[in-house]
C-alpha cells in the first residue's frame, strides 16, 4: 500500500502537486484541492443563507426547512441514487455537474429579489432549494466514490487532509471577505451581490471536477443495482460484517453527533449567555483546530493504524457535550470547542477511509447509498429528536444524552472491530 502511493504522489509536496504535478494521480489530486477552493468560496457565501432568508422575513419554519430539506431528500433517496450510480462506468461527470447545479442555486437565490416581492422571496428561495436536493443527494453520495477513486487505498488522509484544510481556509477567508462586502450596499442588494458573485466558485468548481479522470468502475452484467444484488445474492451484504458492523456503529454515533447539534447554541446563548463575539471565537476555535488536526491525524495513522486514530478521536469527542453541559464560563467552551474540533477531524478521515475500505469495488456507489442513508437519517431525526428531549427534561439532560449517544457508538466502534485491518 505504502509503495502505491509513493508511485502515485501521494506523499508528493503539496507544492509539487498543485504546480508541477508528475502524472494523471497527481493532476487529478492538484483538480480536486482547487475544486474545494471554489466549493470553499461558495460555502463561504452560502454561511449567509439563513440570515437573508431572516432578513427577507423568512419564519422560523421556513428557515428550519433550510437545514431539514437535504437531509431528508438524502434519507429517502440515498440508496436510489447510489443504484443509479453503480450502473454508470464513469461517474465523474454526474458528480460535477449535479455539484454544479448545487452551487448554482446559490447564483439563482441572489437573483430572485429582482423579480418577485420581498414578501414573496423567502418562499421562493425555498422552492430553489428544494429542487436542489436531488442533486446534493447526488453530490453526497459520489462524492466519496471520486474522492476515493482519487486517492486510492494508499492516499485517502493525504488527499482529504489537504483538501478538507484548503476548504475550510478558503471558506473562513470567503466569510471575512463577504462580512466587509456587505456594508457597501444597502439591503437586499448588498446580499444579491454576494450571492451573484458565488457565480465564480461555481465556475471554479464545475471546471476543475470535471477534469478528474478515473479509470472506469466496474458494472456487472445483468445487474439491476443494489435492489437486485439484495434480492439475487443477499448473503453478500449479509456476509459484509466489516461494512454492517460499521454502518452499524457510526449510526449510533453520529445520533450522539447530531443531538448535540442544535443543543450547543442554545446552550451557550441561553444557559452561559454568550455575546455574538464569544460565541463565533467558539466556532472559530472549533474550525481552526479540525484544520490543524488533519495533517496530525494523519502522520498518526501511518505510524500507529487507523484504528488508533478512531478510537482516540471518537473518544474523545464523546466528552464534549457533557463538559459544556457543566461549564458556566464562556472563555472555556472556546477551550471545549477547539479540543472537540481536534478530535472531529480525527473522525471525519477515519469514516471516511472506513466506508470505501468496507464497500466491495464492484458495487461501490450502491453501498456509500446504503451508508448516506444511515447518515442522513441520524442528520434529519436526531435534532428534532433533541429538540424534544430540551422541552421535556432541559438542556443539560439533553446534552447529557448526547453523551451516552457518543460513547456507546465509539464503544461499538471499539467492540466491532471498526477500523481493524483485515487478511487479504
Amino acid at each position: 500500500m505504502a509503495q502505491t502511493a509513493v508511485a502515485d504522489g501521494h506523499d508528493a509536496p503539496l507544492r509539487h502537486v498543485l504546480f508541477r504535478p508528475a502524472n494523471r494521480a497527481q493532476i487529478n489530486q492538484r483538480n480536486v484541492l482547487i475544486d474545494g477552493i471554489g466549493v470553499g468560496i461558495t460555502a463561504g457565501v452560502g454561511s449567509f443563507l439563513s440570515v437573508f432568508l431572516v432578513r427577507l422575513g423568512a419564519s422560523p419554519f421556513q428557515v428550519g426547512l433550510l437545514t431539514a430539506m437535504p437531509a431528508l431528500t438524502g434519507m429517502l433517496l440515498s440508496i436510489p441514487v447510489g443504484e443509479f450510480l453503480s450502473r454508470r462506468s464513469n461517474i465523474v461527470p454526474w458528480y460535477a455537474r449535479s455539484r454544479f447545479l448545487v452551487l448554482l442555486c446559490y447564483v439563482l437565490t441572489g437573483l430572485v429579489p429582482f423579480f418577485v416581492s420581498q414578501s414573496a422571496s423567502p418562499t421562493v428561495i425555498i422552492l430553489i432549494w428544494a429542487l436542489a436536493t436531488l442533486p446534493q443527494t447526488l453530490v453526497t453520495v459520489g462524492f466519496t466514490v471520486v474522492m476515493g477513486g482519487v486517492a486510492g487505498p494508499g492516499g485517502r488522509f493525504t488527499l482529504m487532509s489537504r483538501r478538507w484544510t484548503i476548504l475550510g481556509l478558503t471558506n473562513s477567508l470567503t466569510v471575512v471577505i463577504v462580512g466587509q462586502l456587505l456594508n457597501l450596499f444597502a439591503f437586499p442588494l448588498n446580499y444579491q451581490v454576494v450571492f451573484i458573485g458565488s457565480a465564480v466558485g461555481a465556475l471554479i468548481s464545475v471546471i476543475f471536477s470535471s477534469s478528474l479522470r478515473l479509470p472506469p468502475q466496474e458494472v456487472r452484467e445483468g445487474q439491476a443495482g443494489f435492489i437486485s444484488l439484495i434480492r439475487d445474492h443477499g448473503g453478500a451484504l449479509r456476509n459484509n460484517k466489516p461494512f454492517l458492523n460499521f454502518t452499524a456503529a457510526q449510526f449510533v454515533f453520529r445520533w450522539g453527533m447530531a443531538l448535540a447539534l442544535p443543543l450547543l447554541p442554545l446552550y451557550w446563548v441561553r444557559s452561559v449567555g454568550a455575546s455574538d463575539g464569544q460565541i463565533s471565537a467558539i466556532n472559530s476555535a472549533s474550525t481552526f483546530m479540525m484544520m490543524l488536526s488533519y495533517f496530525l491525524w494523519t502522520s498518526v495513522s501511518r505510524r500507529r493504524g487507523e484504528r488508533f486514530v478512531l478510537l482516540i478521536a471518537a473518544f474523545g469527542v464523546s466528552f464534549y457535550p457533557l463538559v459544556t453541559a457543566f461549564t458556566t464560563q464562556p472563555a472555556l467552551l472556546v477551550v471545549w470547542a477547539g479540543i472537540a474540533g481536534f478530535f472531529v477531524g480525527g473522525v471525519d478521515l477515519v469514516f471516511f477511509d472506513v466506508v470505501l475500505d468496507t464497500c466491495p469495488r464492484e458495487n461501490q456507489a450502491a453501498y456509500v447509498g446504503i451508508y448516506q442513508t444511515t447518515v442522513q437519517t441520524a442528520t434529519f431525526l436526531a435534532p428534532l429528536a433533541a429538540a424534544a428531549l430540551a422541552d421535556a427534561f432541559g438542556l443539560v439532560i439533553a446534552l447529557i444524552v448526547a453523551t451516552v449517544l457518543r460513547f456507546a457508538g465509539a464503544i461499538l466502534l471499539t467492540v466491532l472491530g471498526v477500523g481493524r485491518e483485515t487478511p487479504g
